[in-house]
């Protein structure tokens, strides 16, 4: 079968459109996963979601036409985000594929999806349903399309989870030309209390204005200067398929996501009573820092959505999330895991204080970090090096979490190389009290890495 089994990734599958995402392949992805829900899972139904990717809509035809080849049916829900396909699967209490590529770059698309009801695939779920593809012993069948609008429900939703307080809110809103666009206003307007300006808010997948991905600061620049311009509380930013959160702080300062997470660990843990809260290895310790400081514990968990997903909901936690935007509370209702939420519990906090985000941020322990760094090489030597990388702490006796990559600990800092999932590329960070030892890390551990490049 021709299919390139490069495209099932650890989180998801994808690709380039036209390359090794096309329609056929679409169709042979829909065919297999009809199947594996008939003879594996015993459902006969899915439901069917679409980011606004220009690939989006064909490629979506074809899957579905797959599917119902299989003999299942189908729902589809045409364009929303992907959140809103986590609502569909859950209100119809069924698994599905969401047709997007996240954050990825215009050319690439692909699917997420879902064999049980904690997250998407992940890891081993995802591989065993490629070889399942790669056999082609398909099932046969009509199964039949319905098609369904999920809006009011989505609404509904995010009314009912959101307790505004009495200050006005002012926020700028980048919507980053991505699937949000079908639904941000429609949600926003249904609190009285904001003053939000738009930008990017034009519902275009071929992303004019920047690259859909809020986790770096480069896309972010178009937000930060109309946040100074207009003298906005907060500037937000949604990924391609709106799961994902960026944030900029009053005086234009873009923050990482576990400087969110901080934001809203400090308004959280002192209601909640399982105080345990999840992040990803990338993220600073000063997050682990104010969890301790508000009684709370902190779980340091492998980076990917789907993991973080399933483990926060696993564990019964109210509040967990990772480096590159991904957030998921668990503390009222049903986990959606979407920038929309995210960004409206900040506008919730914000909307009940006369202090600035910045203010809030004060008192938080100050560390020097390296952004996310990602070095190319092939996918067979990013594990060899992670490897060599671990023999080499060991020899050195030095403290290490390895549940993702090698995490070192430090009195004062630490350092991350692990191998991506998504590409074949390691990825680096380090971070230290002081931006002298931040350089000593630094210096130490990419003396091995460039030892076996």
């Amino acid at each position: 079968m021709n299919i390139d089994r490069t495209i099932f990734k650890e989180y998801d599958i994808r690709g380039t459109y036209k390359e090794n995402i096309t329609e056929d392949i679409a169709y042979l992805i829909g065919r297999g996963y009809g199947s594996y829900l008939r003879e594996k899972l015993n459902q006969n139904s899915c439901v069917v979601g679409r980011d606004n990717r220009l690939s989006s809509l064909s490629l979506s035809n074809a899957l579905i036409e797959g599917i119902t080849d299989s003999g299942c049916d189908c729902i589809n829900y045409g364009q929303i985000t992907t959140p809103m396909h986590y609502l569909t699967r859950h209100i119809n209490n069924l698994y599905g594929i969401m047709v997007t590529a996240s954050h990825n770059p215009k050319e690439d698309n692909g699917f997420k999806f879902s064999f049980d009801k904690l997250a998407n695939a992940r890891g081993e779920m995802i591989y065993e349903f490629r070889d399942y593809v790669m056999t082609g012993n398909f099932l046969e069948g009509h199964g039949k399309v319905i098609s369904k609008d999920i809006k009011n429900a989505y609404l509904d939703y995010m009314k009912r989870n959101i307790e505004m307080g009495e200050k006005r809110v002012k926020a700028v809103i980048d919507l980053g030309n991505g699937a949000t666009t079908c639904i941000a206003k429609d949600v926003h307007n249904l609190f009285s209390n904001l003053d939000i300006t738009y930008i990017c808010d034009a519902n275009d997948g071929s992303f004019p204005n920047h690259h859909p991905d809020p986790a770096v600061e480069d896309n972010m620049e178009m937000l930060k200067q109309k946040v100074l311009e207009v003298h906005a509380d907060v500037g937000i930013a949604y990924d391609g398929d709106g799961d994902r959160i960026g944030i900029v702080l009053e005086n234009g300062e873009y923050i990482s996501a576990d400087q969110y997470m901080i934001l809203i660990c400090k308004d959280l843990l002192p209601k909640i009573e399982n105080k345990t809260i999840l992040y990803d290895v990338k993220c600073s310790k000063s997050l682990e820092d104010e969890i301790k400081k508000f009684d709370g514990t902190p779980y340091c968990y492998r980076t990917g959505t789907s993991y973080t997903e399933a483990k926060t909901k696993e564990l019964g936690l109210s509040f967990g999330g990772e480096f590159s935007g991904h957030v998921f509370f668990n503390d009222r209702d049903y986990a959606l895991g979407s920038g929309i939420y995210a960004g409206l519990r900040l506008i919730e906090i914000l909307s009940k204080t006369d202090k600035t985000l910045s203010e809030m941020l004060e008192d938080t322990t100050k560390y020097y970090s390296t952004p996310e760094i990602k070095i190319a090489t092939t996918n067979e030597k990013k594990f060899e090096i992670v490897d060599k990388v671990l023999e080499y702490v060991k020899n050195k006796n030095y403290n290490y979490n390895d549940i993702d990559g090698i995490r070192v600990s430090f009195n004062n800092g630490w350092a991350l190389v692990r191998a991506s999932n998504t590409g074949p590329n390691l990825t680096i960070r380090f971070e230290a009290k002081t931006e002298e030892y931040l350089e000593e890390l630094k210096k130490e551990f990419m003396e091995i890495i460039n030892n076996y490049l």
